[in-house]
């Protein structure tokens, strides 16, 4: 019994060396994105743009040594198997066209951080272009194109007061 504790201490050690390792690597790799600028839950930034009708709160804002601040946006889970997610990319994507509108300077690139893996995502011209049209699509009018399902209505929290749910059908 005695001769567990050793080893129970040396395997907690080297948890906590592993621990602090992986500390020191995530905070060398958000000094390559440049200082942190904002980070929603200590000091929250909310960027609003009259423009666009469009506000959104980044995880972090990072300030590169240029200037210009990078959005990073935090997923606690791993990467999908095929990659981001098309919402977690346009997502970064807006917070991209806020910090542009607000800053009047456009980042870079943005940033979608998994638990295991960094995305880059650029900011250019068929990113804004993607915004754009989402934003439109929502504020269009409901056509009423939709494809409603058991499992899908089951889900919603929109299904009582939405007419295209089965519940409005019956």
């Amino acid at each position: 019994m005695t001769e567990l504790i050793p080893l129970a201490l040396g395997v907690l050690g080297a948890a906590a060396v592993a621990a602090g390792v992986t500390g020191l690597r995530r905070r060398h790799a958000d000094g390559a994105w440049g200082s942190l600028a904002a980070v929603d839950p200590g000091r929250p930034v909310t960027l609003r743009s009259d423009r666009y009708r469009l506000v959104g709160r980044p995880d972090v804002l990072r300030r590169r040594s240029d200037g210009l601040l990078v959005p990073v946006e935090l997923k606690r889970r791993p990467i999908p198997p095929r990659g981001p997610f098309p919402s977690h990319a346009l997502q970064v994507a807006a917070y991209c066209l806020l910090v542009e509108e607000v800053t009047g300077r456009a980042p870079p690139f943005g940033v979608l951080r998994y638990d295991d893996r960094e995305v880059v995502l650029p900011w250019n011209a068929r990113s804004r272009a993607e915004v754009l049209a989402t934003l439109r699509r929502v504020r269009a009018p409901y056509d009423g194109d939709a494809n409603p399902s058991p499992a899908k209505c089951a889900r919603c929290a929109w299904s009582p007061s939405c007419d295209a749910s089965l519940a409005a059908r019956r």
